[in-house]
């Protein structure tokens, strides 16, 4: 079976609510999101949640019947999350967790509408992290590009330890995301 006709078996299983569709997106699926939650200071807990939530998205989807995936189920699910866990640190304010507040689940239609924005939003993302400077550009690309440890980036960049260069690491954070948030409300993507 190709790829493309496994996905949709398993869209339709998913519509159906049969089990072993659901087991099987799961399981493809449910270590990217974790990574990706905690990696951007989330709990296990927090993936657990964004998971939940993504997956009810493509069920939604799914059961509409004039839902069209052209990517494979990863990508959108991926992008679901990643989009519903940035709205949640939006919405918080903040790059930490907050306890066991639990965010609405977001329309799907808001979800899905304009690659444009998404596209404008990777472009602000990337200039602010050009405007960065160092050594926040480098560390920050360590860390979530390069998935290099603590440990590694301790070294690297000449800190004393791991905790150093976490408090470092979280201080680069803020100012990405201050400079991010800047251009955003600004709407500037070519600054």
């Amino acid at each position: 079976m190709t790829q493309e006709n496994n996905e949709k078996t398993l869209l339709e299983g998913l519509a159906a609510s049969d089990r072993k569709a659901i087991e099987s997106i799961y399981r493809d699926n449910f270590n990217m999101v974790q990574s990706l939650v905690i990696n951007n200071n989330g709990s296990a807990d927090d993936a657990k949640d964004i998971f939940q939530e993504t997956m009810i998205v493509l069920y939604e989807k799914a059961r509409s019947g004039s839902f069209e995936l052209n990517c494979q189920i990863k990508t959108f699910v991926y992008s679901i999350s990643r989009r519903l866990w940035l709205k949640r640190l939006q919405q918080q304010n903040r790059f930490s967790t907050a306890g066991d507040s639990m965010e609405p689940v977001v329309p799907v239609e808001d979800e899905l509408a304009g690659h444009e924005q998404r596209n404008a939003e990777f472009e602000m993302m990337e200039n602010a992290i050009n405007h960065l400077g160092e050594p926040c550009k480098s560390l920050i690309e360590a860390f979530y590009l390069q998935k290099q440890s603590m440990q590694e980036i301790a070294a690297r960049f000449g800190y004393t330890n791991a905790e150093n260069a976490k408090n470092q690491k979280y201080k680069c954070l803020m100012r990405l995301k201050k400079i991010f948030f800047t251009n955003y409300k600004n709407g500037n993507s070519d600054g």
